[in-house]
């Protein structure tokens, strides 16, 4: 008998199973919309050229060595960072009021901030938007959460955001409760709240006394303008709102597999952030000791640089153009061909994912016929769209929804 007898097969995670369907494929013009990474127009990664400039410049530096990282990270790292996101001349900087915590990645950073949430701040119920990035229940859950609930979000009639149920949802949350908030680019839909919209959000968690909780994954890569991007954390932290904001360096930077995050704390009262930060130190002790430094180091002396500083911001414009595009040509290419439905709202999206509203059984004809391959949600990455696959896409497209008309 062995211990590990009673192990049954956990589901697969669906986005990599269908990386490695598409890696197998031998269909010559098969085509990958799962993928959450940028791809050039040509349908290749991209090393972003600031950050072979950091690599050879810290390789090259006999200063530093392979010591640890201090406990919460790289302090060069968390302060551009924490600033980058909430801007130089935020309230919450001017008066020392917020700080960083560098995580493994946007995922690490929500892990290491639900964990406080339910651990240290004794929080049990929190609310993600339906639908949402699939890992948010999982994070929450695993880090101490009782109860994950939903808010709604898409309306599938109008392609867009259910504005009015949103808000109910919200009003009828207990106090205290934990919001999952997207930021900018909301994944999977590309649908974001407007300034005006999200203002109301706000006054709705202030009266109902609950936590928001940002999870920033896009600044920068979803339109190009990191001020933008960050518009609604920055309206919040100006109302005086405390909040944890998780970042991610994987889009905008292109460090998918250098794991770099970073948790933004913004409290009311500088004097608790001695003890926060200790709670902090407990929780990422207990996790993974200390976070590595080489990403780090790459986004810090970047964001230190002004000179690379400056070209980083050209890059982002660079890769959120290619993608704002290729919505354009794939809507035009849609309706071209005259495919039923309203295509309007692939631009009326933002980011790198768009929430096509074709559902399970096209989406599965999508890859079974065509050999594109997309989430059963309907949910496309628009990076995975080139100038020479969009035709065959918007072909493929038009062929799902008049052999498998089921309503969008």
């Amino acid at each position: 008998m062995s211990w590990f007898s009673d192990i049954s097969v956990a589901p697969p995670v669906e986005v990599f199973a269908l990386g490695k369907a598409y890696t197998d494929d031998t269909f010559k013009q098969k085509v990958n919309l799962g993928v959450g990474a940028y791809r050039t127009a040509e349908g290749k990664p991209w090393v972003l050229p600031v950050v072979r400039a950091a690599e050879k410049a810290l390789a090259n530096d006999e200063t530093l060595n392979k010591e640890y990282l201090p406990i919460l990270g790289l302090d060069s790292f968390t302060t551009a960072a924490t600033r980058m996101l909430l801007g130089e001349d935020s309230p919450a900087v001017l008066q020392n009021r917020s700080f960083g915590v560098q995580c493994l990645s946007g995922t690490g950073a929500l892990r290491v901030g639900a964990e406080f949430l339910a651990r240290v701040l004794d929080k049990k119920i929190f609310y993600y938007s339906n639908p949402t990035w699939g890992n948010h229940k999982l994070v929450f859950k695993n880090a101490g959460f009782e109860e994950g609930r939903e808010y709604r979000y898409w309306n599938n009639e109008t392609r867009d955001i259910d504005f009015a149920g949103l808000l109910e949802d919200l009003r009828n949350a207990p106090e205290h409760s934990v919001i999952i908030l997207h930021s900018c680019a909301h994944n999977p839909t590309g649908c974001d709240p407007s300034l005006d919209q999200w203002a109301q959000i706000a006054e709705v968690i202030k009266e109902r006394r609950l936590f928001p909780f940002f999870d920033c994954a896009y600044q920068g890569f979803a339109s190009g303008d990191l001020v933008k991007d960050a518009a609604a954390v920055r309206y919040f932290a100006e109302q005086g709102f405390e909040f944890f904001c998780s970042q991610s360096f994987a889009k905008n930077f292109g460090l998918y597999n250098e794991r770099v995050g970073n948790l933004t704390v913004v409290m009311n009262n500088s004097e608790l952030i001695i003890p926060a930060k200790s709670q902090l130190t407990l929780i990422v002790r207990g996790m993974y000791s200390n976070p590595p430094s080489h990403g780090a180091r790459i986004v810090a002396y970047v964001l230190g640089n002004p000179d690379l500083y400056a070209l980083w911001q050209e890059h982002i414009k660079i890769m959120s153009s290619r993608i704002i595009d290729m919505r354009k040509q794939l809507r035009e290419a849609l309706e071209l061909l005259g495919t039923p439905g309203d295509w309007s709202h692939l631009t009326k999206q933002i980011g790198m994912f768009s929430y096509t509203g074709l559902n399970e059984i096209q989406s599965e004809h999508m890859v079974k016929k065509h050999h594109i391959y997309m989430l059963r949600s309907g949910r496309i990455s628009m990076c995975g769209i080139t100038p020479q696959n969009v035709e065959y896409v918007a072909k493929a497209i038009y062929e799902t929804v008049t052999s498998q008309p089921n309503k969008l």
